[in-house]
């Protein structure tokens, strides 16, 4: 028997050794429980699988699931009592498969029954009272065609009344069983970003959780089977507000007011910290734009957009303390300095966790986080020592039978194994490093952010198709601004309400950090090397944790080696910066010497001209600003003296705020007929943003621009407007065409011109210039509508076609490329060959692709 001070230690109560230890906080090693206890993990895994797989089963198989658990759970707790402690255990698995089997089926069930899915498949068009259950959000700009699809709004909610046009009411039983989860989704016809102001808009975007609606709408089935929603309510809004029968509750308007003034309280900050500080506080990402979020994705840093276990472990640490010190002591933060007693303590917890569910919106990761703080503090109540572990499986298996339907969220997943990366992995790997001498805290951060990327990076591949090779540092570097950002933003939330100059004041010092946030993600995510390609697969997932293990080990071994892990380092980081002379030696590209490159943007057009070193004239810039900066990143252009358009439709001019991303822009140049009328908004107030100037392109104008020179051949200054069955007519026939000279070299860019706009071109003054040119970039991504007359005329040596893999409009057609092959023309196409560099002099033209 033990009866050394230690054996004495061990049968004090808790209580007794913290009265012992002498200090006002207790004592800051009392007696540990021993190993983690992992009893819980087993049957949280089994409801969380039973949960994903039973969701849309028949029932009839779900009842049997149900019973069969039922049965052999029984069966075990009936063996003999010298085997009752497995038995136990494993009886007490089947009994949570049964009880996440029954749950999954009941919520599957709601898809299916009432009138709803019935009428989804006859898309029906009904009224239907709704109930919003999420914040709404506004689908991203995207392109389709040559046409800017505009923004949609998109609302979950539950069904409540449903009628048939011309039929009678259905009406739910019970608002438990009978409720029927949709999509709505508003087509409000107003889609810039701008409009979030315009009233109309404005309304249904600031719609809050538990607000009831009217609308009539067109029903449909969901587009893929097993979403949980069990039909889409498209409303064709116009400019019409939402017809409200019922305000939102006491809470969530509460809930509204604070997420407002946060917004109101970051208004006048920089865009990026004024975007990002709302996303790290609530989780509000409605200033985020395209190419913030991107690069978050790119760096790894998604997971800061989102509300998450880190941003309520901050706020709780104010109250407990720092959640490193959970194993040593549970006296630690703002409760014991106030003479707070533990149960009252785990309460003022407990109504903090329901507070931040409440203004955060119950989403996976913050479900997750605040269910686990709350199994923790219902261990400090009852004053034993918290166990994260279990807390975490707890969390788990309560969420999952609470609402199955996470056990298929990815963000959930990721959630939970980002959290048990720290519990599990983080401490043996911070032990190890510290043996090896690395400071505490660094070795702290550092096992943190690399644990949570093994076991995360598996999962992104398959949702991104892409594995970042600089989400470790670029984590490593936005941790210690993500704590201080997160304290200021709550206090400028709960200050807001009844104090705004003092919370615009703590938002502007939380500005600070938030930006510094942004920047890693941008700096991180403009690297050249910042991520490779991966399988999006289940497959290409295992591959890549396979990878990860294959690294960890060798890395073990590597740490022995300080010279060669100096090598690997540095290795890494030439493939992550990529000099761009090295680039060019390893890569070839681009090419020495190179004149213009057809970049590849998929289904539309961008042409970079080269006008001296790091600098070059852009002509169209395709439908994805991350494409053309991507393709002017990977050239080495800072600096273009001006940005030519050929016309306004959306495939040649969306992906402008890529091209303006971090280079200095002369001037923009646009043809003169404005339209679509949207796009030339659009191209208007991005110059307007960035301070360009912008002016009209006519026939005649000559301009140079270093060894570069080119000559507007079209459109005269009454462009013609008639259209041509089967084509676009006067946008396209009004591109801006160019005669460009560089090197020797004639290059002849029709932007999308019809065949009426190509013959008025061949009878026009400029027509003697266009013979025989070196390089033809063919019009209308090499569709049918070419005047062959015309082609014969140009005869070119090298036709590129820009156009996108697999599109639908059959670019480039076959009769095009046969007739300009017949010519004696080399046809290449980037759907095919990639990005498109020219080089060399009018003697030897080369092209080579990327």
């Amino acid at each position: 028997m033990n009866t050394g001070s230690e054996g004495r230690r061990a049968v004090l109560p808790r209580a007794a050794v913290h009265a012992a230890s002498g200090h006002r906080l207790g004592a800051a090693h009392p007696r540990q429980e021993g190993p983690a206890d992992l009893r819980l993990v087993p049957p949280a895994l089994a409801a969380w699988v039973t949960a994903a797989l039973v969701l849309d089963v028949p029932t009839a198989w779900a009842v049997g699931v149900v019973t069969g658990a039922l049965l052999l759970a029984g069966a075990l707790l009936l063996r003999p009592v010298r085997e009752r402690p497995h038995a136990t255990a494993a009886a007490a698995l089947f009994l949570c498969v049964a009880a996440s089997a029954a749950s999954a089926a009941l919520h599957g069930a709601d898809l299916r029954r009432g009138p709803v899915p019935e009428l989804a498949r006859r898309y029906a068009t009904v009224t239907a009272d709704v109930e919003v259950t999420a914040d709404p959000r506004l689908t991203r700009p995207r392109v389709r065609g040559n046409r800017a699809v505009p923004p949609t709004v998109l609302i979950e909610a539950d069904v409540r009344r449903v009628s048939e046009a011309g039929g009678t009411a259905a009406t739910t039983r019970t608002p438990v069983t009978t409720r029927t989860p949709v999509l709505v989704l508003v087509d409000v016809g107003e889609g810039d970003e701008q409009s979030r102001t315009r009233p109309a808009l404005a309304r249904w975007l600031n719609l809050l959780p538990t607000t009831r609606l009217r609308v009539t709408a067109r029903l449909s089935p969901p587009r893929t089977r097993g979403d949980r929603i069990a039909a889409v309510l498209r409303v064709r809004a116009g400019r019409q507000p939402p017809d409200m029968l019922a305000e939102p509750s006491a809470a969530q308007r509460l809930a509204g007011r604070l997420r407002a003034g946060l917004r109101e309280a970051t208004e006048d900050l920089p865009a990026d910290a004024r975007a990002l500080l709302p996303g790290l506080v609530v989780g509000d990402t409605s200033r985020v734009t395209p190419e913030l979020e991107e690069a978050f994705k790119e760096t790894d840093l998604t997971h800061t957009l989102a509300v998450s276990g880190a941003n309520f472990t901050i706020v709780l640490a104010l109250l407990l303390g720092p959640p490193g010190l959970a194993q040593r002591s549970e006296r630690r933060g703002l409760a014991p300095r106030l003479g707070l007693h533990l149960r009252t303590t785990a309460l003022l917890g407990g109504l903090l966790a329901l507070a931040f569910v409440v203004v955060c919106r119950p989403d996976p990761s913050v479900l997750r986080a605040a269910a686990c703080g709350s199994v923790a503090l219902l261990a400090l109540a009852t004053g034993r020592r918290r166990s994260l572990l279990p807390a975490l499986a707890t969390a788990v298996l309560l969420l999952v039978l609470y609402d199955p339907w996470l056990a298929r969220s990815y963000g959930f997943l990721l959630s939970v194994l980002a959290t048990g990366a720290l519990l599990t992995i983080a401490p043996r790997w911070s032990a190890a490093l510290r043996r090896r001498r690395v400071p505490p805290r660094l070795a702290e951060a550092l096992a943190a952010a690399g644990a949570a990327q093994a076991l995360c990076a598996p999962v992104v591949a398959v949702l991104s198709a892409r594995v970042s090779l600089v989400g470790v540092p670029c984590n490593l570097l936005a941790e210690f601004a993500v704590a201080p950002a997160t304290v200021l933003g709550f206090a400028a939330l709960a200050t807001a309400p009844v104090a705004m100059p003092l919370a615009k004041s703590l938002a502007w010092c939380g500005g600070w950090p938030a930006g510094w946030i942004a920047g890693i993600a941008r700096t991180g995510a403009a690297l050249p090397g910042a991520g490779v390609d991966w399988p999006g697969s289940w497959a290409g997932a295992a591959l890549l944790a396979l990878v990860t293990v294959a690294v960890l080990l060798a890395g073990r071994r590597l740490l022995r080696h300080p010279w060669w892990c100096g090598v690997c380092a540095l290795l890494l980081i030439l493939v992550v910066v990529q000099p761009p002379p090295l680039a060019r030696v390893i890569k070839g590209w681009p090419p020495p010497g190179w004149r213009m490159v057809m970049c590849d943007v998929g289904q539309g057009d961008a042409l970079v001209l080269a006008a001296g070193e790091g600098t070059a004239v852009v002509v169209d810039t395709g439908p994805d600003p991350a494409l053309i900066d991507h393709c002017l990143r990977s050239l080495g252009i800072s600096r273009i003296p001006l940005v030519l358009l050929t016309h306004f439709h959306a495939d040649h001019v969306a992906g402008l705020p890529g091209v303006l991303r971090g280079r200095s822009v002369g001037a923009i140049e646009t043809t003169a007929l404005e339209e679509p009328a949207d796009q030339a908004e659009f191209v208007r107030r991005q110059a307007a943003d960035g301070r360009i100037p912008l002016r009209h392109a006519a026939a005649g104008e000559q301009r140079r621009s270093g060894p570069l020179s080119w000559q507007v051949v079209w459109p005269p200054p009454s462009p013609p407007t008639t259209t041509a069955p089967g084509t676009e007519g006067g946008p396209n026939d009004a591109s801006v065409t160019l005669l460009v000279r560089t090197a020797g070299l004639r290059l002849l860019l029709l932007g999308d011109l019809e065949p009426p706009a190509q013959r008025e071109l061949a009878r026009s003054p400029a027509a003697a210039a266009l013979q025989g040119v070196d390089v033809l970039k063919v019009a209308h991504h090499g569709s049918a509508h070419q005047d062959f007359a015309f082609l014969r005329r140009v005869a070119p040596r090298l036709a590129l076609i820009s156009c996108g893999e697999d599109n639908t409009y059959g670019h480039p057609a076959p009769g095009t490329v046969a007739a300009l092959r017949t010519q004696g023309a080399t046809v290449l196409r980037t759907d095919r060959d990639g990005a498109l560099a020219v080089a060399g002099t009018g003697r030897e033209l080369r092209v080579a692709g990327d």
